[in-house]
């Protein structure tokens, strides 16, 4: 073997023992370092973004809303954004729409008690929506189920 190959020979080598320190590094050092952040937890989520993101400019952002609470199961996950959401698209409703700048929002019944619209529209919904609810007289179960007395059913 001449001088030069001998040389590259352990160029070679010394290239290979770097490349298992690196390896060696990346596995004992690296891997347990990321496994230990837990990284899945703090990846953002997407519903959450999204529904911080959406805005009502016209009716098909209402439906877009409107058709996630079609999951109950989503509407459970997500109730805090979805509650705000929801009043905002009410808000944007009532002010664009109807011209109605005089109604509070979150709309309060007796005794200042704070109605949740979110509870009050799945709550509707469940039962087959206003008209079955009006004609049914369920407005006491309604108002039982989001919190209030049956006597308040009236109110809500």
């Amino acid at each position: 073997m001449t001088k030069e190959e001998e040389v590259g020979m352990l160029e070679k080598e010394s290239v290979i023992s770097k490349e298992t320190e690196h390896e060696r590094f990346k596995t004992e050092f690296l891997n347990d370092y990321f496994e230990r952040l837990n990284v899945s937890i703090n990846e953002p989520d997407w519903n959450v973004l999204i529904l911080q993101a959406m805005s009502f400019k016209e009716f098909n952002d209402c439906k877009a809303l409107l058709d996630m609470l079609e999951d109950e199961e989503y509407v459970k996950k997500y109730r805090y954004h979805l509650d705000t959401k929801f009043n905002e698209m009410i808000d944007w409703f009532l002010k664009v729409k109807l011209e109605i700048y005089t109604r509070p929002l979150p709309p309060y019944a007796s005794e200042n008690r704070k109605v949740c619209l979110l509870d009050l529209y799945m709550g509707v919904k469940r039962e087959g929506g206003h008209r079955m609810v009006t004609e049914n007289n369920l407005w006491a179960k309604i108002a039982k189920e989001i919190g209030f007395e049956y006597s308040e059913g009236e109110y809500i």
